[in-house]
């Protein structure tokens, strides 16, 4: 007797926490929806996965789809099931985050299902939709315990940059005031930051020296400590 398979609707959603850094301050990537649940709510970028994708595919699409951003290298980060956590029943995201130049990206496009696409200081942010709040901070952390143990700030950085700016970086994710004595011996210390004959142009201020994140000697440097022949 034949058997036959049974095809499941896909019950299963990606929710995008995109990071980026811009005039001092972190920022997440937020929509306005235009549909309903949720109809005018602030939310993450999320949606569906279709029932012919996989979850890397639907990732991209979703993330394009509804900002107009593309060609991101997105991690997953944590899967949410909460019973109650969709108004449609049972539906369990997959999460994704990346970190971003704000200034490298082309213009915000808002898809259909989104009215606006922008980015939002992550200081003061409202109550999202869904549980997109918890899914907020839960890659906020994710991103301050990586601070800890992997150079992840210069992906949020310009090419060149200031000890200011990078300094205003880990402030504005840590959440605290760092001495800036300290703060420029110990990332100087480190011996992949690259010290350029260039300084900050076009500033009303006083021009300080530019920076840049080799990622070579960063390379080179955690391969030895791990003891590994280049």
């Amino acid at each position: 007797m034949e058997e036959r398979l049974v095809k499941f609707e896909s019950e299963f959603s990606i929710d995008c926490v995109i990071f980026g850094f811009e005039a001092g301050e972190l920022k997440v990537l937020l929509i306005e929806r235009n549909d309903e649940p949720f109809e005018g709510w602030l939310a993450l970028p999320g949606n569906l996965v279709k029932n012919d994708e996989g979850i890397e595919e639907a990732a991209g699409r979703i993330l394009h789809e509804l900002t107009g951003l593309d060609d991101l290298h997105m991690e997953q980060f944590h899967t949410f099931g909460d019973v109650n956590r969709h108004p449609r029943g049972r539906i369990i995201t997959v999460a994704y985050y990346a970190l971003i130049r704000i200034d490298a990206q082309k213009e915000l496009i808002p898809g259909q299902l989104a009215r606006k696409a922008f980015w939002h200081t992550v200081t003061d942010l409202p109550k999202l939709a869904f549980d997109h709040s918890e899914i907020f901070r839960t890659g906020f952390n994710k991103l301050r315990r990586r601070l800890s143990y992997q150079p992840i700030a210069y992906e949020l950085l310009p090419e060149k940059f200031t000890l200011t700016q990078l300094q205003q970086l880990y402030e504005a994710i840590l959440n605290k005031k760092l001495d800036k004595r300290n703060f420029r011996k110990k990332m100087l210390s480190y011996g992949f930051l690259k010290e350029l004959d260039e300084k900050q142009k076009n500033v009303s201020f006083r021009a300080a020296k530019l920076y840049k994140f080799d990622r070579r000697k960063y390379s080179k440097i955690f391969q030895n400590e791990l003891g590994v022949d280049m």
